[in-house]
């Protein structure tokens, strides 16, 4: 099926799984619709399985909008307690269409999920709400995360009940955007049927002997531990001295277990200057996602953190890059456990995983010791060309599919073949305004084009100017900082940094969000301990205590002692 068929369903209101290769261009596909919906004024939640293909549609994971985290089931008491969130319950009851992409790598208990939490909210038992579901993803991707000795036929998505449910129209796009050679497009076409010949097998060992003209090329390995071994070689290659860095870790230790072992931040972050890193957290106030590249160009001495990496990122443009938090909270909002580290890792070697989403112009590829089927598929669907490639290692068995994964595929293209001959040329247009009508949308073409225009001028002016106003506005609507970070894709320090902004320049009450007295008291009194010990290194220039010296000393989160000192400095 073809980008405008596949547009013209969409727009009629039905839900739709779409589908194709690696870069078929379902990302572009989604954002033409997405654009639609905007200028019609029609409410849409962008959401994706992963963080770092949510970042790529500029969304948040289904996770966090839907709000099962990371549970398998939810009770009526659960329900109960996620309809008492403010946030949640706005967002939800407001959503007429939702766009869940990279739908593969989503566990099927997991969308069973997200489609009860939609029945509750909207007070409806037809599937997911009554809302439109806009599924898109690749079943020849890895599949998710399950536990040990699980199928994937328990784990893929189209074999729940709410898929069934769903009734998803399937639109299978079959033009090709990302291959820019017919070489690579051919193979990875062969590899889908699973009709590999002698012939793309000989043209994938002949990368052997390419060559990338010296250009740091990211490799890609099956193993973790292929991947730390080379990181650590390639740093140590370089003059230099090491400068480490410490996550501080606060609360429950079972918690903390679970943090470290879910966070890709190292609990000690070795860095040289010329280090290659990737940034492993979101933060689009500072300019960076979850899966950005970039090189070490030097530490700087930050008078509040003390020494920073300084990190140049694939565009030109330079940061420096503060500590960032994660953290395990309970139902009110607590932080039980947190995890506080600069948000980097070494990146000369990632995992085939870790890459999924991502388009490389260039790789090294270990495919000679896989051990899931479809990895040999997403480790060379990464790449543009066959000239951007060199394979390290190869087994055949790389190459192999799931064979569940593969008669799926055969049926979703039967499917998009017979939709495409009954709609090819038929009109929808008035089921198109129908579905507007539905969803509350607008259908005055001078408010559609008056749209249109500030979603252009937004696109241009990148990051909102105002963004400190849109955190005020969250904050008096009765948002809490979690719900405000969430909401807008931002850190909670970044939140909390916005609230003194306003506290100072504009007055607003934050009376709301004061800690506890206990904790008020504790960093008071590391404050007046550091001002008694007037040691030169605890102070800024202008005379500010700095913020690391107030951590260790209270022994408190980063976020925390932000938090406090809002009202106490």
């Amino acid at each position: 099926m073809n980008q405008e068929t596949a547009l013209k369903l969409l727009k009629a209101g039905e839900n739709i799984f779409l589908t194709g290769s690696a870069g078929a261009g379902k990302t572009y596909t989604l954002n033409q619709y997405i654009q639609y919906l905007k200028s019609r004024k029609v409410p849409v939640a962008i959401t994706a399985s992963t963080g770092i293909a949510a970042t790529h549609m500029n969304g948040m994971t289904i996770h966090t909008w839907s709000g099962i985290g990371i549970k398998d089931e939810l009770n009526a008491s659960d329900l109960k307690r996620m309809h008492e969130r403010k946030y949640l319950r706005e967002h939800l009851e407001k959503t007429q269409v939702l766009i869940i992409d990279e739908i593969s790598m989503l566990h099927a208990k997991q969308l069973n999920l997200v489609n009860q939490v939609l029945k509750f909210f909207k007070e409806s038992d037809e599937a997911f709400g009554g809302i439109q579901v806009v599924a898109s993803g690749d079943f020849f991707q890895l599949p998710p995360v399950g536990k040990q000795g699980e199928l994937n036929r328990d784990k893929f998505a189209f074999m729940s009940e709410a898929w069934v449910e769903a009734k998803f129209r399937v639109c299978y796009l079959t033009e090709q955007h990302r291959q820019s050679d017919s070489v690579l497009d051919q193979i990875l076409n062969a590899v889908r049927q699973q009709n590999i010949q002698l012939q793309h097998i000989d043209t994938l060992l002949q990368t052997r002997q390419q060559t990338h003209n010296n250009e740091i090329v990211t490799r890609l390995y099956t193993h973790n531990m292929n991947v730390d071994q080379l990181n650590q070689r390639q740093l140590e290659g370089i003059e230099g001295k090491i400068k480490r860095f410490h996550a501080v870790m606060e609360g429950n230790e079972k918690l903390l277990e679970t943090l470290k072992n879910s966070v890709r931040a190292p609990e000690i972050l070795e860095l040289k200057i010329g280090a290659k890193v990737m940034f492993v957290k979101n933060n689009f106030d500072m300019g960076f996602v979850n899966g950005s590249i970039g090189e070490v160009t030097g530490f700087i001495d930050d008078e509040e953190q003390g020494t920073l990496p300084q990190v140049k990122l694939k565009d030109g443009s330079s940061l420096v890059v503060e500590p960032e938090s994660w953290s395990v909270d309970n139902e009110q909002g607590q932080v039980l456990a947190s995890f506080t580290q600069i948000p980097l890792r070494l990146a000369w070697a990632i995992t085939i995983h870790k890459s999924q989403g991502m388009t490389l112009e260039s790789a090294e590829i270990d495919l000679g010791n896989t051990f899931e089927k479809g990895q040999g598929y997403v480790a060379l669907s990464r790449l543009k060309s066959i000239e951007g490639l060199k394979l390290i290692d190869f087994n055949p068995q790389a190459l192999v599919l799931d064979s569940l994964a593969v008669k799926a595929d055969a049926r979703f293209q039967q499917l998009s073949k017979e939709a495409e001959q009954h709609f090819c040329d038929m009109d929808l247009s008035k089921q198109h305004n129908a579905f507007i009508r539905r969803c509350g949308g607008t259908l005055n073409t001078v408010d559609i084009a008056r749209n249109e225009r500030k979603l252009q001028q937004q696109v241009k002016a990148g990051y909102s100017q105002n963004t400190l106003e849109e955190t005020k506005e969250l904050f008096e609507k009765d948002y809490d900082i979690e719900d405000i970070a969430t909401e807008r894709q931002l850190t909670r320090s970044t939140i909390i940094n916005h609230l003194g902004r306003l506290n100072k320049e504009q007055k607003l009450n934050i009376d709301r969000i004061k800690p506890e007295d206990d904790l008020l008291d504790t960093v008071r009194k590391a404050y007046k301990k550091l001002q008694k010990r007037q040691q030169a290194d605890d102070f800024t220039e202008d005379g500010t205590i700095k913020l690391r010296p107030l951590v260790e000393m209270s022994k408190l989160s980063y976020e925390q002692v932000r938090l406090a000192l809002l009202f106490i400095a």
